[in-house]
């Protein structure tokens, strides 16, 4: 089932901050006022107006007359005095996919007085919606996965997600004794990230008897998922002694047609995505593993090569 899986484009907070550092100079510098598109278009937006020094506000303060923070130059201007005086807005958003959101806004902002003072610009677009703005930090071809946006973003349609560290927090070593406190702590463990729309497939090392347990709790906050992938083995102890992990999530992510699993355990991660053969992302410390084989990774160690040995060819080292 790992033929035809894209190579999916993953981009963490700091990938989003980057970008924008990068394209500051392509921002026209007559722009004096950032309007974010709720939600995750806040978060880019507060980043170019922080690094600019100029007002920010969002879609809705915008049109009302409010603006969120004035920056050091305006800290004593009226709102309505910062808007106005504006030389050019920049509506601005961390994505553009289908432009939707940006045609929204753009509906709301051609009614308004100032619509020819606005620009329009995102931080990652997919190259056939390039022509949708005026200003792209960087272009980026779907799939794409934002560290920021995961559990809302339609991949998860399409995705394996771990339990245990992910959805809610893990256990710890004195309620994961495989009895009455274990029990307790299915029944009540607190939720970690929660996904906003329907999960192709939990898979998860907890055992196969606590399935009513989990099911619960999982009803009980709201997880829609396809399917319920657990470890079927005797006890904890069995489990332990086998170490089967990594190779039970990839063995289910590696016959499905899932093309993203978040996993919670860095080591973990790294082996499901060398064994699946497909990407995954580790929820814990922010890693994305590609888990690209074959023609991919023979073509990267050929690169790899190659780059060293220019380096041995270079100037330096030819200086007696």
């Amino acid at each position: 089932m790992t033929r035809g899986i894209p190579r999916v484009s993953f981009r963490d907070v700091g990938d989003l901050d980057n970008a924008i550092k990068r394209a500051l100079s392509d921002f026209p510098t007559d722009v004096d006022l950032v309007v974010g598109i709720p939600r995750s278009g806040l978060l880019a937006a507060n980043l170019l107006a922080l690094h600019r020094g100029i007002p920010l506000t969002d879609l809705d303060g915008l049109l009302e007359g409010r603006v969120l923070g004035a920056g050091a130059r305006l800290d004593h201007a009226a709102d309505a005095d910062i808007i106005a005086s504006a030389r050019r807005i920049l509506v601005f958003d961390d994505s553009v996919f289908s432009g939707s959101a940006l045609a929204r806004a753009r509906e709301r902002i051609d009614a308004s007085p100032f619509s020819d003072r606005v620009l329009y610009g995102a931080v990652f677009v997919i190259p056939s919606a390039a022509h949708l703005v005026d200003v792209a930090c960087e272009l980026v071809p779907p799939p794409r996965v934002f560290s920021w946006n995961l559990m809302s973003h339609s991949v998860l349609e399409r995705a394996c997600i771990d339990m245990d560290g992910v959805l809610c927090v893990d256990p710890t070593a004195e309620q994961n004794d495989d009895g009455p406190r274990y029990r307790e702590f299915l029944r009540t463990a607190t939720p970690h990230m929660l996904p906003g729309r329907e999960v192709q497939a939990i898979v998860t090392s907890r055992l196969e008897k606590y399935r009513p347990e989990t099911e619960a709790w999982l009803a009980e906050h709201g997880v829609a998922y396809r399917a319920l992938h657990m470890l079927d083995l005797p006890d904890a102890e069995t489990r332990r002694a086998q170490n089967p992990h990594a190779t039970f999530k990839a063995e289910i992510y590696k016959q499905c047609d899932a093309i993203l699993f978040a996993e919670s355990h860095p080591g973990q991660a790294r082996e499901i995505a060398r064994l699946a053969r497909k990407p995954v992302v580790c929820t814990d410390d922010g890693s994305f593993h590609q888990g690209l084989v074959g023609p991919a990774r023979s073509l990267r160690s050929r690169l790899g090569r190659l780059r060293r040995g220019l380096r041995k060819l270079s100037p330096r080292r030819l200086r007696p």
